[in-house]
């Protein structure tokens, strides 16, 4: 008996049975689901009668809970804006500078159809720029935030 003969009795031997979940029904047949839904409505139906009062209490809470949504607005995210305003800041200028003169070159790049240089792009610069904008903003933010 050779070495792969082995291998191959014992994987064999090992080999694991595969568990097939049975697929969703399809919803091709609408004509099927109207009559599936009807007997599922019968049932419950059928249970009603003795939670009746407590389906009706639910529906009556959802729409206040709709009502309460809709009255409550979003607060605004200022984080954006005070990145945005830092990014702009003496204390990010440098970074911005680098940024700015990199998505030139990367512009002129992509117009020459002869370039020939290495591809560049400005990732480094962004993330460079971007981190000192969340720096300079997070203390803001906190301020405001309490």
């Amino acid at each position: 008996m050779t070495f792969t003969d082995i291998f191959s009795e014992l994987w064999s031997s090992l080999s694991l049975t595969e568990a097939h979940a049975e697929a969703p029904p399809a919803d091709d047949d609408s004509d099927d689901k109207g009559e599936e839904t009807g007997e599922d409505e019968e049932k419950s139906g059928d249970g009603e009668g003795e939670d009746g009062g407590d389906d009706a209490g639910d529906d009556d809470s959802g729409e206040e809970e709709e009502e309460e949504e809709e009255e409550e607005e979003e607060p605004e995210d200022i984080k954006p804006k005070l990145e945005e305003e830092c990014a702009k800041s003496s204390q990010c200028a440098p970074l911005k500078h680098h940024y700015d003169a990199c998505a030139e070159r990367v512009t002129k790049q992509q117009e020459d159809e002869d370039y020939k240089g290495p591809k560049e792009d400005c990732v480094e610069e962004f993330f460079h720029l971007s981190h000192c904008a969340t720096q300079c903003a997070a203390p803001k933010l906190f301020r405001s935030l309490k």
